[in-house]
C-alpha cells in the first residue's frame, strides 16, 4: 500500500486484548503472533496514522478469574493492571526493534519503565510520530481495558477506536458453536446494549456513544487489515450512532 494513500482516520486508538499475544496456546507471550501485530502496525505507521494502543492483560491474568477464587476483586484487578505493563513493555521492545519510536504511558506510576500517563504529554508523543502503548487501564480497580481504551480514545481526541480481535465480525451468535450466526456489518450503540452483544464492557460502550465515538470491531490477525481500515475499507463491524447509520455508516 502506498505510503500517500489517503487516510480516513489520521489518530486511531487500537485496543488490543492480551489474549490476542498468546496466541493457540493461551497463555503468555506468542512471538510469532507479536511479530505479526509489529508488522501491522508498522504499515499504519508509515501512512501517516497517529498511533495509541491499549493492551490487556489476559494472557498473564485476569482480576475477575482471581475473584472466582477467592481473591479480593480489587486486588486482582491492580494484578490485572501489572499484567497489562508485561505486555506494554514486550510489544514496546519489539516495536523498537522495527524501527519505530514508542512510549509506554502508564496510570500506575513506575518511573524507571514507564511515563506516568499525562493527556498533554501523550499528545504531544503523537504529533511527533511516536506510538503511545498506554499500560495500567485506567489506574483503577472494577474498570477493565476496554474502558481504559475508550477514555484514553477520547482523551488523545483519537478518530476512531479499533477493537483488533480473532473474529472478522461481531456476530448475531457466537459463530464458533452455530454455524447460522450472521455478522453485522453496523450497529448502533443501543444494538449493542439492548442485545447484550459483548463486543466491550458496557461502561466503554456508553463512553463512545455519549462521545460520538465509532467503534470498529475487526480481525486484526488478517494481514492488510489494520492499514485496510485506516485508508477507507469496509471491514468488520461498525459501531456508531443512530445519527451516523442514517447517513451511510461506514461508507
Amino acid at each position: 500500500m502506498s505510503q500517500n494513500a489517503p487516510l480516513k482516520y489520521r489518530r486511531v486508538l487500537l485496543k488490543l486484548s492480551g489474549e490476542i499475544l498468546a496466541g493457540p496456546k493461551g497463555y503468555g507471550i506468542d512471538w510469532e503472533v507479536l511479530a505479526k501485530l509489529v508488522k501491522e502496525i508498522c504499515s499504519v505507521h508509515k501512512l501517516g496514522v497517529e498511533l495509541g494502543i491499549v493492551i490487556g492483560g489476559g494472557n498473564i491474568f485476569r482480576g475477575v478469574q482471581g475473584g472466582t477464587r477467592g481473591l479480593d476483586r480489587a486486588s486482582g484487578d491492580y494484578m490485572g493492571m501489572l499484567a497489562t505493563i508485561i505486555n506494554a513493555l514486550a510489544l514496546q521492545d519489539a516495536l523498537e526493534q522495527a524501527g519505530l519510536e514508542t512510549r509506554v504511558m502508564s496510570a500506575i506510576e513506575m518511573h524507571e519503565i514507564a511515563e506516568p500517563y499525562i493527556r498533554r504529554r501523550a499528545t504531544h508523543h503523537l504529533e511527533k510520530g511516536r506510538v503511545i502503548i498506554f499500560a495500567g487501564g485506567t489506574g483503577n480497580p472494577f474498570f477493565t481495558t476496554d474502558t481504559a481504551a475508550a477514555l484514553r480514545a477520547m482523551e488523545i481526541n483519537a478518530d476512531v477506536l479499533l477493537k483488533g480481535t480473532r473474529v472478522d465480525a461481531v456476530y448475531d451468535m457466537d459463530p464458533l458453536k452455530n454455524k447460522q450466526a450472521k455478522p453485522f456489518q453496523v450497529l448502533s450503540f443501543m444494538d449493542v446494549l439492548k442485545k447484550g452483544l459483548r463486543i466491550m464492557d458496557a461502561a466503554a460502550v456508553s463512553l463512545c456513544m455519549e462521545n460520538d465515538l465509532p467503534i470498529i470491531v475487526f480481525n486484526i490477525g488478517i494481514e492488510g487489515n489494520l492499514s485496510g481500515l485506516v485508508t477507507g475499507r469496509i471491514l468488520g463491524t461498525l459501531v456508531c450512532s443512530e445519527e451516523a447509520l442514517t447517513t451511510g455508516g461506514q461508507g
